[in-house]
């Protein structure tokens, strides 16, 4: 441990002997020499035990630390070059940008290096490079392992070796080495990944390559394909939940607010470097393949696009939204429209790619899972590490809610948090194998026809992922539930009056919730996050229907159309004073029983007073 000072510092000796926690005021961006795993932890471990150093300015903190045994040389060589301005929030200093140990040579030169503006020649990705961050000596692994939670296996394979399945013809899934992230306690990993949070630094800026050490830790910064996804919004939906639910803590992860729109973006950056790096390793892949509803399509082909590499997407024809059919095309994919449903185009990609050498990049290939597991530790992050009671996730191949379970199960492992939430799974009543699974005990799975869905991206009949999305169920004390069309519209719309502008997925998950609501499953006094898969404007045809009241066999009872008036000043007076009177009787409403106990012998002058005042409005 770096607290074994040197005994000519008697400053140190005193700070050691305070318990005081104080707030770390600097330790975020005081730190840029520390390159090292050792080096930071060593640092992190320093202000544990000596919290007031926190309070210092970095130049004094740099001289404190000069005095250990450990890192002396380095922070000797900083001491006099760096000063607070050098630190600025213009300037941040990556705490920990890469937990890798490099040469002494390329930490001498790291060290030596005052902080300063990037070259106006020189991009993000160069200045990595430079820096030293671009090949580093990893001390970190994960490999392929079959997906077998309840049976020892020694069957294993490297991440670069281009496999789907193991021997037995089980799902792979991405084992890392738990014991080489354990050497570093859990306040190590917080201040890592939070000190990464907002910043431009190539690729830490992406809120899943923020996490890489827990994603793809032995791939080279220079194959990652990255669009700085992740980060995404954590929205506290205030109203929704006090006016419909009498929940004063519910909240919606966007995960829809990303490049292309949806979640797949933290799946796809993954699958797509490390495709990347098996091209420029010589492996003979000619491009990437998926079968979609639409949103896997869209994300793939912006990251194929922005790599180079050539996108081959299969869609069913005519069961997906035009803006998510433009997104493939726009970006240069080769798109072949099928005329099956999904579980259609995903036999057939199996047996393209089985056939040519086209990298398969559906959710039964287990890298997208890493990416999408960063949503779940977000989560955390963005309530200061504390577990929400429940995550409620639409479920259609089932990927992401093993993603999910995957995410948090990570984080309770490494000392990060202390339990698990409960998932929640919610399905359309239109495509529900796994809710139909769930009633039935966990016994005798059958795939199922999925019918037509508003949810059109989660309207899949045999998901690839079903044993992992019982696995995650199972260990979570979790739920299924499912959601009608008419609900699941119902739901958007009503969310939508709040302020949201959400996907029909979402609104697959927030009936869902209205339901456990009702039930008494979740509580009142709960936290609980909605996961948002996508963006409400990749689905508006299905809201437009909607609120045209189109929809044949749904009452629409929520729709807002818009009111044809005439071009005339008194026939817009008179629809203002109609719609408003009868918008302002439904806000008065709830207010009557009130009205009537507080003034009980005025009753009919109440009434009438509530008559004249909506009709002058």
């Amino acid at each position: 441990m770096i607290c074994a000072m040197s005994s000519g510092s008697a400053l140190a000796t005193r700070l050691m002997t305070t318990t005081t926690e104080l707030p770390a005021m600097h330790i975020s961006r005081s730190v840029s020499f520390l390159t090292s795993q050792q080096q930071q932890y060593s640092y992190y471990s320093f202000l544990h035990t000596c919290p007031r150093i926190a309070t210092f300015t970095p130049t004094k903190q740099l001289k404190l630390l000069a005095s250990t045994e450990r890192i002396s040389a380095m922070a000797s060589s900083h001491v006099e070059k760096l000063s607070p301005s050098s630190v600025s929030a213009e300037n941040p200093v990556e705490c920990g940008s890469s937990v890798h140990d490099a040469s002494s040579s390329s930490l001498e030169t790291q060290a030596s290096a005052s902080p300063k503006k990037r070259p106006a020649d020189e991009n993000i990705r160069d200045e990595a490079r430079r820096q030293g961050l671009g090949a580093p000596r990893c001390t970190f692994s994960a490999k392929y392992v079959p997906f077998s939670p309840f049976e020892d296996t020694e069957e294993e394979y490297s991440l670069d070796e281009i496999i789907y399945r193991s021997k037995t013809g089980a799902l792979l899934d991405v084992q890392h080495d738990l014991e080489a992230l354990k050497k570093y306690d859990a306040t190590y990993w917080k201040n890592l990944f939070d000190s990464r949070v907002g910043k431009t630094s190539w690729p830490y800026g992406s809120g899943v390559w923020s996490k890489k050490e827990w994603v793809l830790p032995q791939i080279d910064n220079d194959d990652i394909v990255s669009l700085f996804e992740g980060n995404s919004n954590l929205f506290w939906a205030e109203r929704f939940g006090k006016e419909m639910l009498q929940m004063n803590d519910l909240w919606v992860k966007q995960c829809g607010i990303s490049h292309t729109g949806s979640f797949k973006d933290l799946g796809m950056t993954v699958l797509v470097s490390q495709v990347n790096r098996l091209r420029r390793m010589k492996k003979p892949l000619l491009g990437v393949g998926c079968a979609s509803t639409g949103d896997t399509s869209a994300a793939l082909s912006a990251y194929c696009a922005a790599a180079g590499i050539p996108a081959i997407v299969f869609l069913p024809a005519n069961r997906i939204s035009i803006a998510q059919l433009v997104q493939p095309i726009a970006n240069g994919a080769l798109v072949l429209s099928l005329d099956t449903d999904f579980d259609g185009c995903m036999r057939l990609i199996r047996e393209v790619t089985a056939e040519l050498p086209i990298y398969l990049a559906n959710s039964l290939n287990s890298l997208r899972l890493e990416g999408q597991k960063t949503a779940a530790i977000e989560i955390c992050q963005q309530f200061d590490w504390e577990v929400p009671d429940w995550v409620i996730v639409p479920g259609g191949n089932l990927g992401n809610i093993y993603a999910f379970f995957k995410g948090f199960h990570m984080c309770k492992e490494l000392g990060l948090i202390d339990r698990i939430p409960r998932l929640v799974c919610a399905q359309a009543a239109n495509a529900n194998p796994l809710y139909l699974y769930y009633k039935a005990g966990w016994k005798n799975f059958k795939a199922i026809k999925a019918s037509n869905t508003f949810a059109s991206a989660i309207q899949i009949g045999d998901p690839v992922s079903i044993d992992r999305a019982v696995f995650a169920l199972q260990n979570s004390d979790g739920i299924v539930e499912e959601a009608t069309e008419e609900e699941l519209m119902d739901a958007c719309a009503q969310a939508d009056l709040t302020g949201m502008f959400t996907c029909p997925h979402t609104g697959v998950a927030l009936a869902a919730l209205i339901k456990l609501r009702k039930n008494g499953v979740i509580r009142a006094t709960d936290r609980a996050v909605v996961v948002s898969t996508a963006h409400g404007l990749k689905f508006t045809q299905s809201k437009i229907d909607y609120h045209s009241k189109a929809i044949a066999d749904l009452p629409c009872k929520f729709a807002n159309p818009p009111v044809q008036v005439a071009n005339d000043f008194g026939a817009v007076m008179d629809v203002l004073r109609r719609e408003l009177s009868l918008r302002l009787k439904a806000a008065l409403l709830p207010f009557q029983p009130l009205l009537f106990c507080v003034f009980p012998v005025r009753v009919p002058v109440i009434k009438v007073w509530m008559s004249w005042f909506c009709h002058c409005a």
